[in-house]
């Protein structure tokens, strides 16, 4: 799939990010399967391949992941403005929202219903979350060397709880060098 020639315009954009940013409860990480099915397979705005790049990339970047990661597909798709429209697309309804919520919360904190909507909500965003995680698991990790990173660094992020950010920094030097060393060595048996 070539992304290249793919024109969107920036109106577009914006309503593809408003639409997530509108629809999809529980944050960043269960917005990436939402992102991906927007960018990737309808739009075609990324590769796969470019979406699990961008995806450790808007991890390590300061601030919030669905909008780090709406941001880095916008300047792909159009440069500064796409980057614009598909930022302010994803942040738009969540301040809407958030604006009215804020204003009548007081009124139902204490309901009954709120309360079992809010835990089929958190249902849900898990269920989202883990097909994510499935998901990117099944494009990214094939080979020994990927599968052995993947369950280090759930040991790490889980049980261990160092910081992710640290464990992908030390994952991608670890990988840097493992992949320079391997290519070394197949210069050697020619």
């Amino acid at each position: 799939m070539n992304t290249q020639n793919k024109k969107i315009s920036l109106l577009k954009l914006f309503f593809i990010f408003f639409k997530i940013g509108l629809f999809t409860f529980g944050g960043g990480y269960a917005m990436i399967p939402v992102i991906k099915r927007e960018a990737v397979d309808n739009n075609q705005l990324l590769t796969e391949e470019e979406m699990l790049n961008f995806i450790p990339v808007s991890q390590c970047t300061p601030g919030v992941l669905a909008v780090n990661l709406s941001t880095f597909v916008g300047k792909k798709s159009r440069g500064f403005f796409g980057a614009l429209f598909s930022t302010l697309g994803v942040i738009t309804p969540s301040i809407i929202i958030i604006s009215l919520v804020a204003f009548i919360f007081d009124k139902f904190k204490g309901n009954k219903y709120v309360i079992y909507a809010f835990n089929a909500i958190r249902a849900v965003v898990s269920a989202t979350i883990f097909t994510a995680v499935i998901s990117l698991a099944k494009s990214a990790v094939k080979k020994p060397f990927e599968i052995i990173i993947c369950l280090l660094a759930f040991v790490a992020v889980a049980f261990l709880k160092i910081n992710p950010i640290i464990v992908i920094v030390i994952s991608g030097i670890f990988g840097f060098f493992f992949f320079r060393l391997k290519k070394m060595r197949g210069k050697k048996d020619e």
